[in-house]
């Protein structure tokens, strides 16, 4: 037996839901041997309301363990929680150097609860080494538009006009999630090919147990990269995917919900309605 090997280089989420946990989980679920390369090491305070803390690797340890996973052959590779400069530069080069194609570059700015860009210069750097080398780009509302360098997209059509900047900035294909910040009564992500938009909708679930829904969907399109889906496939899978983990998210502890990795296989998947605009 052989599997498809997908990489990812992320931060360590310690409560499980977000980060490196979530992609191996989601590796895991469609069929793909998931490896990483840590960034940094995130905790939470329970003394303390919940609060992050960030632990950085250093840069030595980041690329040994990159080093490490490229020389197995890797089929797909997405990034997650890149804290510095340093550290996007560093993984930029390694997929230059990989040749890969099926890169999916997930540009995490802040860690949950939070609403600061952990390093204000990775937005910067982001665009520089990241973006020129992303089959997809997958940021949520706030991401997109810091990336755009335009205000954060609300509405359908300020969308279209963020996918357009960020493909002209280098990246192949995008896909803003809209979130719960965007006007609109459905689950409504934009998919964007450099041709044609597409408009993925499920419906809304009323939840707050939601905790990595965003590397779990951008694992998902990784891995079904990996597994010789198209780019457009790849995302409307994963979007059935997230949402079945979302609409069954459940309470870690007072502080946090994760979302439920196994819930497309286990309980099935809404459906998703697709309209190209």
């Amino acid at each position: 037996m052989t599997m498809k090997k997908t990489l990812t280089i992320a931060g360590s989420d310690t409560s499980g839901g977000a980060g490196i946990q979530a992609d191996l989980k989601t590796f895991q679920e469609h069929g793909t041997y998931g490896m990483t390369a840590l960034t940094v090491v995130v905790t939470m305070d329970p003394d303390n309301n919940w609060s992050h803390n960030v632990y950085s690797l250093p840069i030595e340890v980041l690329k040994a363990q990159i080093k490490t996973a490229l020389s197995t052959g890797i089929d797909a590779i997405k990034t997650g929680m890149l804290s510095t400069e340093e550290v996007i530069k560093t993984a930029g080069e390694a997929i230059a150097e990989s040749g890969l194609d099926h890169v999916v570059i997930d540009p995490v700015m802040v860690c949950k609860g939070d609403d600061e860009v952990l390093n204000p210069g990775t937005v910067d750097a982001m665009v520089k080494y990241l973006l020129p080398k992303a089959e997809i780009v997958t940021p949520n509302l706030f991401e997109a538009g810091q990336l755009a360098g335009m205000k954060t997209p609300s509405t359908i059509e300020q969308m279209k006009s963020v996918a357009e900047k960020l493909h002209s900035l280098g990246a192949r294909n995008v896909v803003i999630k809209g979130g719960k910040q965007l006007h609109h009564d459905k689950a409504a992500d934009l998919f964007y090919d450099g041709k044609t938009f597409t408009l993925l909708e499920a419906e809304k679930t009323d939840t707050h147990y939601n905790h990595g829904a965003g590397c779990t969907f951008a694992a998902a399109i990784t891995a079904n990269l990996a597994n010789g889906f198209t780019v457009k496939e790849a995302v409307i899978e994963a979007k059935e995917f997230v949402s079945a983990a979302i609409a069954n998210g459940w309470k870690l502890n007072e502080y946090v919900g994760p979302v439920m990795h196994g819930a497309k296989s286990r309980v099935g998947a809404p459906v998703i309605t697709e309209t190209e605009m």
